[in-house]
């Protein structure tokens, strides 16, 4: 699973409780996609999550 080149943010893992209450391992993904970035060097494809694009931490090229 991608992470998040800004703020690392990536997969997270923990239980789903059933209503017997019997725990089965889970695994949430991020919203993380592959875009083209602009940097100083000119444009980078890297995986961002959208509430950093949303954020306006990353300009797209």
């Amino acid at each position: 699973m991608a992470k998040c080149a800004i703020c690392e943010k990536g997969a997270h893992f923990g239980n789903s409780v059933s209503h017997s209450h019997r725990k089965t391992p889970k695994m949430w993904k991020s919203n993380v996609k592959s875009v083209r970035v602009k940097t100083e060097g000119g444009s980078k494809r890297m995986y961002v999550c959208t509430s950093c694009l949303k954020s306006g931490k990353v300009e797209r090229a």
